[in-house]
C-alpha cells in the first residue's frame, strides 16, 4: 500500500494521471471542505481579504409578460435572472479530478449575493432554483426563472394607444459599493435580442424594447449599486376599438340620423334618450378599466365625454322643437274651433235647438202618471225630428271643417321657427361631430405623452 501511494505521489509530482483513473464530485468536495463544513462558507462574503470588492454580474432576460393591470398599476413579467460572482475560497485543478471544470451543488452550501427588487409588491410564489454551478476558477453562477409582480406608474394619458415603461431595479439589501458592485455584460440592444428570441407570450402587450442602466445611489447613508432594467410594451390597441370605441362611435350615428324620424308623436324623444343612456352604460365600463389615481383626463375618458355632451345637445334641441310643435297646435286647435263656431251659427238657433234637445232628453222624470207618459210621448215624437235636424248641422259643419283641412293653408309662425332651428342645429352639429373626431384623432396619433 505504500508503495502504491509512492507511485501514485510520483505521478502527481509528474503532472499525469492514470487514464483508467475515476474520480467523483466528492473528492472535490472534499478538498474544497465544502462537505465537511458547509455553513464555513455560506455565511460571510466569499473574499479572503475584507478590503476586496466582490464583482456581481447581473443579467436579465424577459421570457413572458404575463399581466398589466391597470386599476392597480401592477405589472406581472416572467423573467430568466443570470448571476454571476468570484468565490477566493473554492479552486482547483481540473487535470487533478480527471478534467473536472464544473459541478452543481446545492444553493444553501455557497454564499449568494443578497440581491431585492425595489418594485417588487408580492413574494415570488415559484421556488427558487435549487442549485448552483461553481467553476474550478472559483467562478459560481445561478439562474433563476421568477415571477415578479411588480409596481409600475401607468401612462393611461392614450389608452388604448399608450405606451407604458416598468423597471426592475436590483441591489443588494445590506451590502455597500465598497463590499458589492453590480455590473452587467449585456448591453441594451443585446439584451432586447435575446428576449425576443426567448419570447412566449405577450398578453394583450407588443414587447418594444429593454433598456439597462448603471447608477450608484445613496440609501439610508449607504453608497450602492443598483440596476435597472426598463421594459418597454406598446399595448395592442385593436380589441379596445372593436369593442368600446366603434359601438360610441355608432350611438353618435344613429344620433345623428335621427333627425330623419319626424317630430310628431314621442319615438323620436325616446330614440334619443335610449342612446344616451347607452353611452351612459360605455363610460361606467371605462370606469371600472382605468385607475382613478391619474394626473390628466385620459383621452378616451375625453372622448366619451364629448359624444356624450353632443348627443345631450340633440336631445335638448328635440325637447325646445316639441315644446314649439305643442305650442303651435294649441294655437290650430284654437282657430278651428273659431271656425266651427262660426258655421254653427251661420245655421241660425243653433244654441236654441242644442239648448231644446238637452232640456228634453235630461227633464226629470217626477212620476208615471198617465197625463206625463202621454206629453212624454209627444215629447219624443217631436225629438226625434229636433234631433235628425240638429245631425244634418252637424254633418255639414264637419264637412266644412274638413274642406278647410284639405286646402293648402300657409304655414304657422312657430312652424316657420322650427324649421330654422332644424337647418341651422343640424348645420351645428355635423361641424362639431367633425371638428371634435379630428381633434381626437390628430392628439391621439401624436407623439407627445405624459
Amino acid at each position: 500500500m505504500m508503495l502504491a501511494g509512492f507511485f501514485f505521489s510520483v505521478l502527481l509530482l509528474a503532472g499525469g494521471v492514470p487514464a483508467d483513473r475515476v474520480c467523483s464530485y466528492n473528492q472535490v468536495l472534499e478538498h474544497l471542505n465544502v462537505s465537511t463544513d458547509p455553513n464555513l462558507y455560506s455565511m460571510t462574503r466569499p473574499v479572503r481579504d475584507h478590503t476586496k470588492t466582490t464583482v456581481v454580474t447581473l443579467e436579465v432576460i424577459l421570457y413572458a409578460i404575463l399581466d398589466v393591470r391597470e386599476l392597480d398599476q401592477t405589472f406581472i413579467p416572467y423573467v430568466w435572472i443570470f448571476t454571476k460572482w468570484q468565490n477566493d475560497h473554492i479552486s482547483w485543478n481540473p487535470q487533478d479530478f480527471c478534467g473536472i471544470e464544473n459541478i452543481t451543488i446545492p444553493h444553501q452550501v455557497l454564499w449568494k449575493p443578497d440581491l431585492s427588487i425595489e418594485e417588487m409588491v408580492e413574494k415570488d410564489k415559484a421556488p427558487p432554483s435549487p442549485h448552483l454551478t461553481i467553476s474550478s476558477s472559483g467562478q459560481v453562477w445561478v439562474q433563476n426563472d421568477q415571477v415578479l409582480p411588480s409596481t409600475c406608474r401607468m401612462h393611461i394619458y392614450k389608452f388604448p394607444f399608450d405606451i407604458q415603461s416598468c423597471d426592475l431595479s436590483f441591489k443588494s439589501v445590506v451590502h455597500s459599493v465598497q463590499e458589492i458592485r453590480l455590473l452587467h455584460s449585456l448591453g441594451s440592444a443585446e439584451a432586447t435580442r435575446w428576449s425576443r428570441e426567448v419570447m412566449r407570450t405577450q398578453y394583450e402587450w407588443l414587447f418594444v424594447g429593454m433598456s439597462v442602466d448603471n447608477k450608484t445611489l445613496t440609501f439610508f447613508g449607504i453608497e450602492q449599486d443598483m440596476i435597472i432594467y426598463t421594459i418597454t410594451m406598446k399595448r395592442r390597441p385593436v380589441l379596445y376599438i372593436i369593442n368600446f370605441m366603434l359601438p360610441v362611435l355608432f350611438f353618435l350615428g344613429l344620433d345623428m340620423a335621427s333627425f330623419l324620424i319626424p317630430d310628431t308623436g314621442g319615438e323620436k324623444l325616446s330614440f334619443k334618450v335610449t342612446l344616451l343612456l347607452a353611452v351612459t352604460v360605455m363610460q361606467l365600463i371605462l370606469n371600472e378599466i382605468l385607475p382613478s389615481s391619474t394626473n390628466k383626463i385620459p383621452l378616451i375618458a375625453v372622448y366619451c365625454i364629448g359624444i356624450f355632451a353632443l348627443m345631450l345637445l340633440s336631445l335638448l334641441e328635440t325637447i325646445v322643437v316639441l315644446y314649439l310643435m305643442d305650442k303651435d297646435g294649441g294655437s290650430e286647435d284654437q282657430s278651428l274651433s273659431e271656425d266651427f263656431n262660426q258655421q254653427a251659427d251661420s245655421k241660425g238657433g243653433g244654441d236654441k235647438k242644442w239648448t231644446r234637445c238637452v232640456s228634453i232628453c235630461n227633464g226629470p222624470a217626477r212620476g208615471n202618471s198617465p197625463e206625463l207618459m202621454k206629453d212624454k210621448e209627444q215629447t219624443e215624437s217631436g225629438s226625434v225630428d229636433v234631433i235628425s235636424e240638429e245631425t244634418r248641422d252637424v254633418m255639414r259643419a264637419l264637412t266644412v271643417l274638413l274642406n278647410n283641412r284639405k286646402e293648402p293653408s300657409k304655414p304657422s309662425y312657430w312652424s316657420k321657427v322650427i324649421t330654422k332651428i332644424h337647418r341651422i342645429f343640424f348645420a351645428f352639429y355635423v361641424t362639431a361631430v367633425t371638428l371634435f373626431l379630428a381633434g381626437m384623432y390628430f392628439i391621439w396619433q401624436s407623439n407627445q405623452d405624459d
